[in-house]
């Protein structure tokens, strides 16, 4: 996939077909269907609340059609067909993004499907349309032997990055080769092994896109703002023509069941912790054991009062979580359990615990306040997966694919409806009760005593580091090929349709008597309201020498109040259909929920009740200790987060306060009381220091009506921010690695202090990034190293700041083979960048960067965001607007001085997470003096 995508895709609502009404007391969403001659499938959804356009093409193809020895197939055609057609011709469709202002051109592969999509300016549908079609019918001559090459590299970095290179990646491969018989379609990985990627041929490519990439396989979904008739025309125009493939017959399902009970373990090379995984054997989607057994996992798992909960956490304290799931598939599916257990916890004793559990879930069952509790969550978390046109065109797409029929949302939400606790326990006894299970065992290295009894070892292919493995390949040469005839002349792209006009969402603000804050929106687009209350202080009011706190603080106020105790708190929540979480940050700390209209002032008096009657519960204080203490030894593992802690302490310095994690050292940590948490929330929590912003189907009256009570509760009291040192440039640059033996990714942070985000140049610095590396697929660090190289799965480059300066930063994963070349390549990108920025890049800039203003406000956490970029900063209402006179007022010699100014690699950090015994020596080579080991393995 060109980004990791998680969809969420719940049904709790009624659908008509074909644009006939349908009574339903639940939200409803219109669509019509057709189908061309050439059996390409059409779904419309027409949404004029905001004037932009979901455009999604829908393969029904993925790893399930592979042949093994092939296994990855799917997912590396998902990526050529990105590359070129022959109309959009080569980066096509990525150029075409930047111009448009689209969300940028993505996509993703699963078992069972392939997808394509983006959103977009209402005007630029037909151009959408036409590349669409481009794709699907004028594609495959554009492929050559270098494309194929240099994508395989691509690929199989992502496979490195999402697997190889990080704690516990190998765990579904070692499952699902154990749960599934050999030569099942389900038995190997959708992102294939880094051997069959590597034997894929250009004949297998075009075999692939014959049988499979045909109109009569693939749904084509528009959801939006546009006009019916219009787009028909131009569906006719663009698709009619592409010839029929051969027919392709529904799979047949292939459920499984095991003969025995199979224990495996893994030393892993990145696990700092034991983790215990078990599957059993499910069922496919929409089975209509499915509803059942999704209550199932829910109430076992899920929240303060599920059984798992209660007893591996609660009460036996073995870990800080478990994680259930009913995993289907258009075939099969499985019902995944999962626990990280805490350090050196024997995973025989999880087990026992676990099955435990399950027995005494025979006996009591599922009470039905928690149906109703489950069903509740699940509503408001549909009226969330369909806030965007994209969410609602994913919905009906998913259908039409899976279920052969849109409309089949419609049985779905009676079939939820109708789960009895009856269900829920004919479930556990038909998939669970007595039923043999595969189970992982992953450990860190060393420490096999920690997996279960009478495991085996599992079969994990561990990729080599080896200088020059793989060849040099450069797929910019233009490749000559002869194209397909059409009955029209394709290569014109089609004009815009008329401009839409930029509408700020209509704000109003209301500051209460105790200082508080408030900034809101109303929007009835769907019966929510999400809001947010930030708090200013954070990290920055932390003691540096006993980091944590305000993480701590932020995990403890929702563990139960004065008068309700954590189980019946939550429970409270969820049976108003509602969410509500604290999280720390450096600048601030931030409660943000979101709930059903209906049930705003119970929700909000819950959350009054969290913040002015805080329970400070010294079991749940212990608990969160421990789950701070076991995130913080799972990221010393992981190099993602090696390399973000290591640059913060480069930046700040080792001993400033934003310099650290938030989340604290071991030791900090340790030495935390629940006083420090107690002062921490007397002397810094004040509503004068604090801003409530809201956004949903509520009335500004209403909105203040339900916080108003909250005000007046809260004592306001001044809070002093303190002014802190400021980062300074280095000197001169210098190269820091930290080693990771056997890394097979070199992770990457480059860069250098920078910004504020109130500073004057803050937005036309993210301007000027953009064609470097904010840009996507528009940028030259992606278009460089991805796309030309194929050095790594994906780079990009940012400034980030909060009110005080931040940061410009560089980040990406590479090959661990090629690290000195992706170094070199990308200091000489940033030294040649002020150079070579001309003309064209200062057009592609500024029709992105007022084009994308359509998406600007479509979701409601869009909304949100727009109001805490206003309170805090102090931005104007009509920031947009200004910004766009900032966009066309800029000129190439103004980028060309902004990055000169604020982009300088002779004063830079390049830091550097990798395997330093095949890396380290030749990084010196580069110029930037002796490489400095931050750490050292060998003692």
């Amino acid at each position: 996939m060109k980004f990791k995508i998680i969809l969420l895709l719940l049904c709790s609502f009624a659908i008509t077909q074909n644009i006939q009404s349908q009574e339903s007391t639940n939200f409803n969403v219109d669509f019509e269907t057709f189908t061309l001659e050439n059996g390409l499938n059409v779904i419309f959804h027409i949404d004029k609340s905001d004037p932009v356009v979901a455009v999604a093409l829908t393969a029904h193809v993925g790893s399930a059609r592979e042949k093994e020895g092939r296994t990855g197939f799917a997912h590396l055609f998902e990526h050529l067909l990105f590359l070129e057609s022959e109309n959009l011709g080569k980066g096509g469709l990525d150029k075409l993004s930047a111009r448009i202002g689209g969300s940028g051109a993505n996509g993703s592969t699963s078992r069972d499907r392939t997808n394509y999509f983006q959103t977009v300016p209402k005007d630029a549908l037909e151009k959408m349309i036409w590349a669409e079609a481009d794709k699907l019918g004028y594609f495959i001559n554009t492929v050559t032997q270098p494309v194929l090459d240099k994508e395989k590299q691509v690929v199989k970095n992502e496979k490195r990055q999402g697997v190889d290179n990080r704690p516990y990646g190998h765990t579904m491969y070692v499952i699902d080769k154990n749960l599934y018989p050999e030569g099942h379609p389900y038995s190997w990985q959708v992102i294939g092994s880094l051997e069959d990627l590597q034997n894929a041929t250009l004949q297998d490519v075009k075999d692939f896109y014959n049988r499979w990439y045909v109109p009569n396989n693939v749904s084509l979904t528009i959801a939006g703002d546009f006009n019916r008739e219009q787009a028909k025309e131009w569906v006719h125009k663009y698709f009619d023509e592409i010839p029929r493939g051969p027919e392709v017959e529904r799979q047949e399902k292939q459920m499984v069941q095991l003969e025995e009970t199979k224990k495996l373990y893994y030393e892993d090379n990145f696990a700092r912790l034991p983790e215990l995984t078990i599957a059993w054997p499910g069922v496919y989607s929409y089975h209509e054991d499915s509803y059942a057994l999704e209550v199932l996992v829910n109430y076992l798992s899920e929240g303060k009062n599920a059984p798992l909960y209660q007893n591996l956490v609660a009460e036996k304290e073995l870990t800080d979580r478990v994680e259930m799931y009913n995993y289907t598939s258009e075939l099969a599916g499985q019902i995944m359990l999962q626990v990280t257990a805490f350090n050196e916890v024997d995973l025989d004793l999880v087990e026992n615990e676990i099955f435990k559990t399950l027995k005494k879930f025979e006996a009591e069952g599922i009470p039905k306040r928690d149906l109703e509790r489950i069903k509740a969550q699940q509503e408001t978390n549909f009226y969330n997966s369909i806030s965007s046109v994209l969410g609602k065109g994913f919905q009906l797409a998913q259908y039409q694919i899976f279920a052969n029929d849109p409309n089949y949302i419609n049985k779905d939400v009676e079939k939820i409806l109708a789960v009895t606790a009856e269900d829920v326990m004919r479930v556990y006894n038909k998939y669970i009760k007595a039923k043999n299970y595969v189970a992982t065992g992953f450990v860190p290295k060393g420490q096999t005593e920690l997996a279960l009894d009478n495991s085996t070892e599992a079969d994990v292919a561990e990729e080599k580091i080896v200088a020059n493995a793989e060849e040099e390949v450069n797929s910019s040469k233009k490749a000559s090929y002869q194209k397909t005839a059409s009955s029209f002349d394709r290569s014109i792209e089609p004009p815009y349709g008329s401009t839409p006009q930029l509408t700020t969402p209509d704000m109003w603000k209301k500051i209460l008597p105790s200082g508080l804050k408030l900034y809101g929106v109303t929007n009835n687009e769907v019966p929510l309201v999400k809001f947010s209350l930030e708090m200013q202080g954070g990290l920055l009011l932390e003691n540096p020498n006993k980091v944590g706190v305000s993480n701590l603080l932020a995990n403890l106020m929702t563990k139960g109040t004065k008068n309700k105790t954590p189980k019946e708190l939550e429970e409270a929540i969820q049976l108003l259909g509602a969410s509500i979480r604290i999280d720390a940050g450096d600048e601030k700390m931030v409660l943000s929920g979101s709930t059903l209209a209906k049930n705003y002032q119970k929700t909000i008096d819950l959350v009054q009740e969290i913040l002015l009657q805080p329970r400070w519960d010294a079991t749940e204080f212990k608990l969160i200790k421990q789950q701070a203490l076991s995130r913080i030894q799972r990221e010393q593992a992981d190099p993602n987060r090696i390399a973000d802690n290591e640059f913060r302490k480069l930046i700040y310095g080792e001993k400033h306060i934003l310099g650290q994690n938030n989340l604290g050292t071991e030791a900090s940590v340790k030495a935390i009381t629940l006083e420090d948490l107690k002062d921490y929330y007397s002397e810094y929590l004040s509503p004068k220091r604090s801003v409530f912003h809201i956004a949903g189907a509520i009335k500004k009256e209403e909105a203040i009506k339900g916080i108003r009570g909250l005000s007046v509760a809260w004592p306001p009291k001044s809070v002093k921010i303190p002014e802190i040192a400021q980062p300074e440039l280095p000197e001169k640059s210098q190269i820091y690695f930290y080693d990771v033996p056997g890394a097979k990714q070199s992770v990457i942070r480059f860069g250098a202090p920078a910004l504020a985000a109130t500073h004057n140049d803050f937005y036309a610095a993210q301007v000027m990034n953009y064609r470097l590396g904010g840009g996507g697929f528009a940028s030259q660090l992606t278009q460089q190293l991805r796309e030309g190289k194929g050095y790594t799965y994906g780079i990009r480059s940012r400034f980030q700041a909060g009110k005080n300066t931040g940061t410009f930063l560089i980040s990406t994963g590479v090959r661990t083979n090629i690290t000195y070349d992706a170094v070199k390549l990308i200091k000489e990108i940033i030294e040649d960048y002020p150079s070579t920025f001309n003309g064209e890049d200062m057009e592609v800039t500024r029709g992105f960067m007022i084009k994308s203003n359509a998406r600007k406000f479509e979701t409601l956490n869009a909304k949100l965001d727009m109001l805490s970029e206003i309170s805090t900063y102090g931005r104007d209402k009509d920031f947009i607007q200004q910004r766009e006179k900032v966009v066309n007022e800029l000129t190439v010699m103004d980028i060309r001085e902004l990055a000169e100014k604020y982009i300088n690699p002779e004063k830079m950090y390049f830091l550097i997470v990798g395997d330093a015994a095949t890396q380290l020596s030749k990084l010196e080579e580069l110029g930037l003096g002796k490489p400095i080991l931050l750490n050292n393995t060998k003692e």
